[in-house]
């Protein structure tokens, strides 16, 4: 990966502030294989044949080995990208390690993604090694990767878990792991680029955002040290590995810290309690709708998850009425945060859980957040403006698009977000800029509506968006996914707003029944999605329905 440098100016800056590590993920990793080669790393389970595979630290790293040397016997050298495809597996985790080891660059690939997605993210990765599945969730991903290399000239190498012959990852890379020498060490630097992951592309084409092992690792450490998490901590991640919520807060604190690793590839709530119970889980990290199935699983409340004691969501500001049942239900620290690709988590509450209910927290120790006009000044404490964010954890730039890399002369990046900031230094995100809707020319508070219609016992979730009115410009349209039995009507909507205190003009003109919502591979709503159904949509339509 040639033509990527660090502002040498900002190198000095970040190692003055003391987080960056200077050290990469296997450094601690064989820390680990030395210090207690056969306590268990890894305890991975298939959804899909209920089979469970653990692994320990000695036997991850005999793996390990010899997939890096399987890579290097086939021309892939430092600086080179190998693209993965794989679900929450034990191979991801054996994979990313191996690229660590002679130096490749990991780039991680959603395993919902599909020809148009791998055939871009692929190509313009220049990648020379595809790793996927045979098949996964009913889907032949195997017949998908043989054809992505027929077409990309770059691809010169496909290898797939449970597959055969030449293309069989387990005789082509792991050939020799089971008693082989274990080789530590790494070609990577910790400023040299070591993940390459591409964002969600929901609007425009995807971006590939360049990670190094400084941005990675230093701002990890600051997640674990706030959630008080340690050696002694059983890690739980259901979220998607190839995503920056299970790469870094599965994968990476697993590593780092040198705790277990569970891991499931399909998401089934009463799967998901029972792992929880058996291994004694005591922390885990996934969106909204994960925690929500956990709070409303059938006598919870009964379960043993004495051992439970963090869950830490983002992706979407928490609904106050869904915090207090979680921590009622599950005993836990319920924690908010938020983040992006581009800089993992950068704000969180605390295990205080002060401000859980009404914020996404505060930035991480050495991190910066402010919330700037559109000129750019800073805004007063509790007006809404663009969050901007800099520090230690800011990516390094998007692969082949440096114009796009939006940080200003000072360090500022811009997210894209809405947020506002309160008097003691907490953030609350208010939405992204586009989602924003402006009714007559006034702004109305999206996410706030939001958390007020979540309280309604009828409703399952919630997501409000801007539906196009020539008189105003735009009306708010709300759409709603119903619990188990349960009826309403725009009505029913406008009484429990003004039984609230909410003002007329902030009250959503449209409401659309769906049985699920468009989301996103972590979970996550796709708004932009619903304001194209949005689109066609009128509040005549509703008025003469309610």
């Amino acid at each position: 990966m040639e033509g990527v440098f660090l502002d040498e100016r900002r190198l000095e800056l970040e190692r003055s502030r003391g987080i960056w590590p200077d050290r990469v993920a296997t450094g601690y990793f064989d820390r680990w294989v030395a210090h207690k080669p056969d306590d268990t790393a890894i305890i991975a389970f298939r959804d899909e044949d209920a089979t469970t595979t653990r692994i320990s630290w000695r036997e991850l790293a005999r793996a390990v080995t010899a997939i890096a040397r399987g890579l290097a016997e086939r021309g892939v050298a430092k600086g080179d990208v190998v693209s993965f495809q794989l679900p929450n597996w034990w191979e991801f985790v054996a994979v990313h390690l191996a690229c660590v080891r002679i130096g490749a660059v990991s780039n991680p690939l959603m395993p919902i993604f599909r020809h148009r997605e791998l055939s871009f993210m692929i190509a313009h990765a220049e990648s020379k090694v595809l790793i996927a599945p045979t098949r996964f969730r009913g889907f032949d991903h195997g017949a998908l990767a043989l054809a992505l290399a027929r077409e990309l000239p770059s691809l010169g190498h496909v290898f797939l878990v449970g597959g055969e012959g030449d293309h069989s990852f387990a005789d082509s890379l792991l050939a020799g792991k089971h008693g082989g020498a274990i080789e530590p060490g790494e070609m990577l630097g910790p400023n040299d680029v070591v993940q390459l992951l591409y964002t969600s592309g929901t609007t425009g084409e995807p971006k590939g955002a360049m990670h190094t092992s400084n941005t990675l690792i230093g701002t990890t450490l600051s997640f674990a040290e706030r959630m008080q998490l340690g050696s002694g901590d059983v890690v739980f991640m259901p979220s998607p590995l190839a995503h920056q919520i299970g790469f870094q807060y599965g994968l990476l604190v697993s590593v780092l810290l040198g705790a277990p690793l569970v891991l499931t590839d399909i998401w089934n709530p009463a799967r998901a309690v029972g792992l929880m119970e058996e291994h004694r889980v005591t922390y885990m990290f996934a969106a909204t709708p994960f925690l929500a199935d956990l709070a409303s699983f059938p006598n919870i409340e009964t379960r043993a998850l004495d051992a439970f004691r963090v869950f830490v969501t983002s992706g979407a500001p928490i609904p106050p009425v869904l915090v207090r049942s979680a921590q009622e239900k599950l005993g836990a620290h319920i924690v908010a945060g938020w983040g992006m690709t581009e800089c993992g988590i950068l704000t969180m509450t605390d295990l205080s859980g002060h401000k859980v209910h009404e914020s996404d927290g505060y930035p991480l120790p050495h991190e910066e957040a402010r919330i700037a006009d559109e000129h750019g000044n800073e805004v007063l404490r509790e007006q809404e403006g663009t969050l901007k964010i800099r520090g230690p954890a800011l990516f390094v730039g998007y692969f082949k698009r440096p114009k796009l890399y939006d940080v200003d002369a000072q360090g500022w990046f811009d997210t894209g977000d809405i947020a506002r900031m309160d008097l003691q230094g907490f953030i609350r995100i208010c939405g992204r800029k586009k989602d924003i809707i402006i009714r007559g020319g006034e702004n109305i508070p999206v996410v706030q509506i939001e958390s007020v219609l979540y309280k309604m016992p009828q409703v399952a979730e919630v997501a409000i968006v801007a539906m196009p009115d020539l008189r105003l410009g735009e009306r708010a349209c709300a759409f709603v996914v119903l619990r188990p039995g349960g009826r309403m009507t725009m009505k029913d909507v406008r009484t429990f707003l003004a039984d609230d205190g909410v003002a007329k003009q902030f009250w959503p003109e449209r409401l659309e029944i769906l049985e699920q919502m468009p989301r996103t591979p972590t979970g996550k709503i796709q708004k932009f999605a619903l304001r194209e159904i949005a689109k066609g949509l009128s509040v005549h339509k509703t008025a003469e329905r309610s």
